[in-house]
């Protein structure tokens, strides 16, 4: 080999590098790990918050302190902290959550609020169309517009949809309906870059390290990622907060709470139980306080009522005077909605306050029982729903503290807000006013005098600094563009990812020691050799995923099993054929230098490699997610392995050859090893078919019959893991569930008896970002009977380190809106279709028979028939989870690269047969190349079997079903190249010849 010297500096210097970018991440979790201790020093073990905000108090300390020192160059850790391997939510915890910008509230906008008919209806029929249609918002509206614009002329130019004011520079009446698409077109990407921008802006000031945000093609959407993240709610708060300002007169208590009790017997009439006994009308009593108080103690014998659910502050005196006018449970909110914007309710308003408007507090507080509660505010809106004063007039919003040190947010207004301002709390001396942001109450204090100088706050009892902060970065930021509202997110708790990194790397060094001790077993001193050059390879591929700020994910490690499986593979087919050149007395040297030739070993391992390399990229094109994470991390890895395969493993035995050291490539034990081999594959086809078509015809009818389990990535859903102190039944569980549900969710053991995955449809197809907490108060509603005492629903929420087994708390959680859940599913397909397209044109270029092709692509088929098929008959029945989404797409793609890995190793020994053994009959030529190979066919599936055995065995649990499927795979994959891949390539090149004659 030439330019020794050049590759030995070039590997060096590489070494050195990967060293360098990964002492980063090693440093960072020094000081974190100096963190964490700190807070448990001083903090309640029991309590994230706190724990999670003193971790930040001692990292804050340390921001600009020196960590690492060089001489010439000083690191604090900010500096070190940027420089870090990024670690996936599934490794890290987290929270992950793709938005999408209203694209109907922006053209409502855009229209000035259009009233026209034709408009409206054509944004009904889109919100419906678009329920079971991949295609965008914008286009579905078109294309229902022109259906209920008809042939009445109707344009969307048209002054009263959107020829307005506010658009007659770009849309006037004579643009044709296409030429006003391109418009609004351009003006919803503007919306849109706005949203981004305004979003970012609210991200960059959170504080976490490492966020990513970014666009999603032109579909609305745009993705966030808060690596680390702890609290979900103030993260969601964040993120999609309109920050629509608004200050509104108040109705006192004393003012609605007639109208409350009418509405009650009204509610009672309309809530009848007809099996109960009627009772007396509460409104013949005559001391108000003892009928609420009645109503209190009987809900469960009498009707049910408005008062069931809704507790009015009764004000009995002046100095009972309150802006907080009723205050319900948390879980009861959604009903209480329900019934008072029925028009029942609504008829019942008087002409003082027909235009009420109630609104809900910006907080929960907690009760005794462990539930939480909330106020209610009536607003004094308008016919026209527009307030007094509205945000854009803020000039400045920051967080202060007022006079008792209690943390609020100040602001001030612009000259029209402060004449504004005045007026209003002049005009409501001796009342209230409220401070509304996002249709929530922030603050609705009483008014003493007017105030002067355009300065207000907001301010609450409970208000934490924190989310003062984040009020005053939304106001800052700016208002977006239109509403955004979570349609897929991933939450993952710390303690989880914590525990998938330890079981991660645990079982993935168990599994690197093994394949270590098998290459040495097997090929004594050589094996050495190879094990340098894998160790050199993780090292390199560690070493860039580090410098290029790439996201290590678990279906990212699974990348890196297929790379170790590849790198094995590569010095596997060397010394496979290094040995057959000693064999045949060729001499150590003229065998090395043989067995690293084009004509040896390299055609097989670059043809293998670059099949797989092709597969890596269309899936980095068409994937996404964890997807686009495991193509990645393939695509480095087949490049380092090549690399140090090929060159860092020749290196080491040039070195030793040429000191006159004696390499065998066996040991005492190996010696022997499928050597003199010669077994007629191709006689045994025809069993091969029966069995893979009974197989296959038996997984397709379980398909067909129980189907396959659909993860919530794939059909849509919210998906919790919930851990308990105590075992669970799962069944009971799903039972206690369906009462909150309506129906049963999916309930199932997941890893230990104590830990539940539970997966549920329930207002899955509501929208509204308040829809997430309503479910997940009901689940904790529904669990409370299986939950310690003193569990309150802060602490059984997802986020914040959650200590020990005990800790009855949602661990992890997703959730995937139907419409995003078809885009990943159609996503996924094009991804693996697109890869066997590629794979499919390559070998018949590199091969110049469409037989060759023919057979590699119907047997990847056959391996995913089969894997799918074994999913679909065990997934009920296997004591870990068995789901189909992303990750398992991942895995079915790990198959398909091994196996065509293995499929071309075998093709490329029998187009070398067929050129030397010109005299062999074909079918020969195929058994022999078929022999000849398998040594280093076995050999590899066993290296790369145990790496995945160690990791299935040893693994998290959020991993075993991945595993499993990677395992299947491998196995059916090495059957297939041996049994189908190579059979059917042969029957149809006999057919081709026959055809030719």
């Amino acid at each position: 080999m030439q330019n020794k010297g050049l590759i030995r500096l070039f590997a060096i210097l590489f070494g050195l590098v990967s060293l360098y970018q990964l002492s980063f991440s090693f440093f960072t979790s020094k000081v974190e790990n100096e963190a964490k201790e700190y807070a448990k020093s001083r903090g309640n073990q029991d309590n994230g918050r706190e724990l999670a905000n003193l971790e930040k108090k001692y990292l804050d300390s340390v921001n600009n302190l020196e960590v690492i020192n060089l001489g010439i160059s000083q690191f604090t850790y900010n500096d070190i902290k940027d420089k870090e391997m990024n670690l996936g939510l599934d490794l890290k915890g987290g929270i992950n959550a793709i938005l999408q910008v209203s694209v109907k509230e922006v053209l409502i906008s855009l229209s000035n609020d259009s009233k026209s008919l034709v408009f409206r209806q054509a944004l009904k029929a889109a919100d419906l169309a678009q329920k079971n249609n991949n295609d965008n918002y914008l286009d579905l509206f078109f294309t229902e517009f022109e259906a209920a614009a008809g042939t009445s002329g109707i344009k969307l130019s048209d002054p009263e949809i959107f020829g307005t004011k506010a658009l007659r520079e770009k849309i006037n009446f004579n643009k044709t309906n296409e030429e006003v698409k391109e418009e609004l077109q351009l003006e919803i990407n503007s919306s849109i870059n706005t949203a981004f921008e305004v979003l970012r802006s609210r991200i960059d000031k959170f504080g976490v390290t490492q966020p990513n945000i970014q666009r999603i093609g032109n579909s609305g959407r745009i993705q966030i990622e808060l690596p680390g993240a702890e609290d979900t709610e103030r993260v969601t708060r964040l993120i999609t907060s309109k920050a629509e300002l608004q200050f509104w007169e108040v109705f006192s208590n004393a003012e609605v709470q007639n109208y409350f009790f009418t509405a009650n017997t009204v509610v009672a009439e309309m809530l009848k139980d007809d099996s109960l006994d009627k009772k007396e009308d509460a409104s013949e009593a005559s001391d108000i306080q003892s009928i609420l108080n009645e109503v209190t103690d009987s809900t469960e014998v009498q009707q049910k009522t408005l008062f069931t659910y809704l507790s009015v502050n009764v004000a009995q005196s002046e100095q009972q005077l309150s802006s907080r006018v009723a205050q319900a449970k948390v879980s009861d909110t959604a009903m209480v909605n329900k019934l008072l914007s029925d028009r029942k309710v609504l008829s019942l308003r008087t002409n003082e306050i027909k235009n009420v408007k109630f609104l809900w507090d910006y907080k929960s507080e907690p009760i005794e029982d462990g539930s939480e509660v909330i106020g209610l505010y009536a607003i004094k809106s308008n016919r026209n729903d527009i307030a007094p004063i509205q945000g854009d007039v803020i000039t400045d919003a920051s967080q202060v503290f007022d006079q008792l040190n209690n943390p609020e947010v100040s602001m001030a207004m612009n000259g029209r807000g402060s004449k504004l301002w005045e007026k209003l709390t002049g005009d409501n001396v001796g009342g209230f006013v409220a401070v509304v942001l996002d249709d929530y109450v922030y603050t609705a204090p009483s008014v003493n005098q007017a105030i002067i100088g355009g300065r207000t706050s907001i301010s609450g009892g409970s208000m934490t600094v924190e989310e003062a902060q984040d009020i005053s970065t939304v106001l800052k930021a700016g208002k977006l563009p239109a509403a955004a509202r979570i349609i897929q997110a991933e939450v993952v708790g710390p303690s989880l990812g914590q525990e998938s990194i330890d079981q991660s790397t645990q079982s993935f060094m168990l599994a690197i020691l093994l394949v270590l001790v098998w290459m040495i077993v097997y090929y004594g001193r050589a094996g050495v050799y190879a094990n340098i050059a894998l160790l050199v390879n993780i090292l390199f591929l560690f070493g860039i995923l580090a410098s290029f700020n790439a996201v290590l994910t678990l279906p990212g490690i699974a990348g890196i099993i297929l790379t170790i499986g590849m790198s094995v593979d590569a010095n596997v087919i060397i010394f496979e054929r290094i040995k057959e050149g000693i064999f045949k007395k060729k001499g150590l040297k003229q065998s090395v230098q043989e067995g690293f030739s084009i004509k040896g070993a390299l055609s097989a391992i670059i043809d293998a490699n670059i099949t797989s390399l092709l597969t890596g990229v269309i899936l980095y094109v068409f994937g996404t997610g964890p997807i686009k994470g495991f193509a990645l991390t393939l695509i480095i890895g087949i490049l380092t392995s090549l690399f140090t395969a090929v060159f860092i493993t020749r290196l080491l035995i040039d070195g030793a050859t040429d000191k006159g050291k004696n390499l065998t490539f066996n040991t005492s034990l190996s010696k022997g090893w499928f050597q003199n081999i010669n077994i007629e594959f191709l006689r045994k086809r025809k069993i091969a078919y029966i069995v893979s078509g009974a197989i296959i015809l038996g997984g397709i009818a379980s398909i067909a019959s129980i189907g396959l389990k659909q993860g919530v990535d794939f059909k849509g859903g919210r998906s919790y893991v919930v851990r308990f102190d105590q075992t669970v039944n799962a069944t009971e569980v799903s039972e206690s569930l369906k009462e909150v549900f309506g129906t049963a969710p999916e309930v199932k053991t997941y890893g230990s008896d104590s830990q539940l995955k539970i997966t549920t449809v329930y207002k899955i197809e509501e929208e509204g970002n308040n829809v997430d907490e309503e479910v997940q108060t009901a689940l904790f509603t529904g669990l409370k009977g299986y939950l310690s005492e003193g569990v309150t629903y802060n602490s059984f929420k997802p986020g914040y380190q959650k200590e020990g087994t005990t800790t009855n708390a949602i661990m992890s959680y997703i959730k995937v809106e139907p419409t995003i859940a078809d885009d990943i599913k159609t996503s996924a397909v094009y991804a693996v279709f697109g890869s066997l397209l590629i794979v499919f044109l390559y070998i018949l270029l590199r091969f110049r028979k469409i037989s060759f092709s023919l057979g590699a692509v119907i047997a990847v088929f056959h391996d995913v028939l089969i894997v799918l098929g074994i999913f679909s008959i065990l997934y009920k029945f296997m004591p870990f989870d068995m789901e189909i989404g992303q990750s398992f797409i991942a895995a079915i793609l790990t198959v398909v690269g091994y196996s065509l890995n293995d499929t071309v190793v075998i093709f490329d020994r029998i187009r070398e047969f067929a050129g030397i053994h010109t005299k062999w009959a074909y079918s020969e030529v195929v058994d022999k190349a078929l022999s000849s190979t398998l040594g280093r066919t076995i050999n590899t599936s066993l290296t790369t079997l145990l790496v995945m055995l160690a990791i299935f065995t040893f693994g998290g649990d959020s991993i075993r079903g991945f595993m499993f499927a990677l395992i299947i795979g491998v196995v059916v994959g090495t059957y297939s190249s041996l049994f189908v891949a190579t059979p059917i390539m042969y029957d149809t090149s006999k057919r081709q010849e026959a055809i030719k004659k």
